[in-house]
C-alpha cells in the first residue's frame, strides 16, 4: 500500500492537466511566429544591409556575404528568443481574456497565479534553451562570422598584431598613507610578430622596485611545455640601485619565466560577443596582469549578462502573462504594440545598467540583473492586481 501511494503521488506530481497541456498548444504557435518575425528582422536591421554594403562598395563576394549571414544567425535568435515568449504569452492570454476562457477556468476553480503556470513552466524551458544558445553557439557562431568577413576583407593583413607588441605588467602597492596605488612592474615590448616568433625584443624587469634587469634579444619563442618564454641571441643586462650597469651576461639560448600575456595580446583577441564564459573568465586574468580595470569590469558585466539575458524570457513570460490576463478586449494589433513597449524598455534599461556596470557605477551582478529585477517585480505586481 505504501509503494503504491508513492508510485501515484509520483505520477500526480508529473501530471499535465488539460488546461495546461491546452495553454501550451495556444501558447507555441505565436511564439514560433514571433521568433521567426523578429528573428527576420534582426538579420535584416543588424547584417544584411551592412553585408550588401560591402559587396556594392567593397566588392565582398556573394559566397562569403552568404556564409557571414548564415554565421550571424543565431545571435539575432538568441535575441528573439525572449521577445517572441513576451509576444505569444501576450497574446495567448489576451484572447483568452477577450474570449472569457479566463471567466471560465476561475468559475471552476483555477485561480489566476495557476492559469499562468504553464507560460511560466514554458519560459523557464525556454530560458535553459536560451542559456546554450548563449554560452555554446552564438560565441562560436560569431567567430567564425567574423574570421570570415576579416579574412575576405583583409586579404592582405594578417589576423594578429604583427608589430609593435606592447605589454606593460603593473603591480599594486601601498604607498606612504596606506593607500594603494599602480606602480609599472614590467614592460615587454617586441618591434614584431610572425604568428610563432617575437623579434627585437626588449624587457625592462622593475619587480624590486627600481630598473633590475634589462635584456635584449634577437627573437623570442613561447615554450608551451615549459611555460616559458625562449630567448635567442641576446644580452640580459644586470642594474646596480644607482642605475649603472653592475654586469651582463651575453646569451645564445635563455629560458625566461614571464607571462605570456603579449603571445595574447598578439594574437587576435576574441570580442565579447564572441567568449564563452569560459574563455571570458579566462580573458580575465589576462586583462587583470594588464592593469586594464575597465576591460576587467566589461567582461565580468558580460559574463553576467551570460546568465541574465536568458533569464529574460522568464521575466518576459510573467509580464506577458500578467498583462494578457487583465479583463480586456486585447486585439493582436495591440498585443504586439504592447510588446514592442515592453521589449523597448526592458533592454534600454538592460543596456544602460550594463553600460553603469562597466563604468564602475554599478556593480557588475547588479548592472547585470536589474532589469530583470525590475522585470518580474512589474510582473509580479500585475499578477496580483489581475488576481484581485
Amino acid at each position: 500500500m505504501v509503494a503504491g501511494k508513492s508510485k501515484f503521488s509520483f505520477y500526480r506530481l508529473l501530471h499535465i492537466s488539460v488546461m495546461d497541456r491546452y495553454i501550451i498548444g495556444a501558447i507555441l504557435p505565436p511564439f514560433f511566429f514571433g521568433l521567426g518575425m523578429f528573428s527576420a528582422l534582426g538579420i535584416a536591421v543588424g547584417i544584411l544591409f551592412d553585408l550588401v554594403r560591402r559587396v556594392t562598395e567593397y566588392g565582398l563576394p556573394n559566397s562569403i556575404a552568404f556564409k557571414v549571414a548564415l554565421f550571424s544567425v543565431p545571435q539575432f535568435i538568441l535575441y528573439s528568443f525572449p521577445m517572441s515568449m513576451l509576444l505569444a504569452a501576450l497574446m495567448t492570454y489576451g484572447q483568452l481574456s477577450s474570449d472569457s476562457e479566463i471567466v471560465a477556468m476561475r468559475s471552476v476553480g483555477a485561480s489566476v497565479y495557476r492559469i499562468v503556470v504553464p507560460a511560466l513552466a514554458l519560459s523557464l524551458v525556454i530560458t535553459g534553451v536560451t542559456f546554450i544558445f548563449n554560452d555554446w553557439i552564438v560565441p562560436s557562431a560569431n567567430y567564425q562570422a567574423a574570421i570570415t568577413l576579416e579574412k575576405a576583407l583583409n586579404q592582405d593583413k594578417p589576423l594578429f598584431q604583427d608589430k609593435n607588441i606592447f605589454y606593460p605588467e603593473y603591480a599594486t602597492v601601498k604607498d606612504d598613507f596606506g593607500n594603494p596605488e599602480k606602480i609599472l612592474k614590467r614592460l615587454f615590448y617586441a618591434e614584431r610578430f610572425d604568428g610563432q616568433e617575437m623579434q627585437g625584443l626588449t624587457v625592462l624587469d622593475r619587480s624590486e622596485g627600481s630598473v633590475s634587469q634589462i635584456v635584449t634579444s634577437e627573437a623570442a619563442t613561447w615554450n608551451f611545455k615549459e611555460n616559458k618564454w625562449d630567448f635567442s641571441n641576446g644580452v640580459m643586462y644586470f642594474m646596480a640601485p644607482d642605475g649603472s650597469i653592475d654586469n651582463f651576461l651575453r646569451f645564445k639560448r635563455q629560458q625566461i619565466q614571464l607571462p605570456r600575456t603579449p603571445l595574447d595580446l598578439a594574437s587576435r583577441v576574441r570580442d565579447n560577443t564572441e567568449l564563452s564564459i569560459a574563455q571570458a573568465r579566462s580573458q580575465i586574468k589576462f586583462f587583470q596582469q594588464a592593469g586594464d580595470d575597465r576591460a576587467v569590469r566589461k567582461l565580468k558585466v558580460r559574463i553576467q549578462q551570460k546568465f541574465s539575458l536568458p533569464f529574460a524570457c522568464l521575466v518576459f513570460g510573467l509580464v506577458g502573462a500578467a498583462l494578457g490576463v487583465l479583463p480586456r478586449n486585447t486585439s493582436k494589433s495591440t498585443s504586439f504594440g504592447l510588446s514592442v513597449i515592453v521589449i523597448f524598455c526592458y533592454y534600454t534599461l538592460f543596456t544602460v545598467t550594463g553600460q553603469m556596470g562597466v563604468l564602475g557605477s554599478l556593480p557588475p551582478l547588479v548592472a547585470a540583473w536589474l532589469a530583470n529585477i525590475v522585470g518580474l517585480t512589474v510582473g509580479g505586481i500585475l499578477l496580483l492586481r489581475s488576481a484581485s
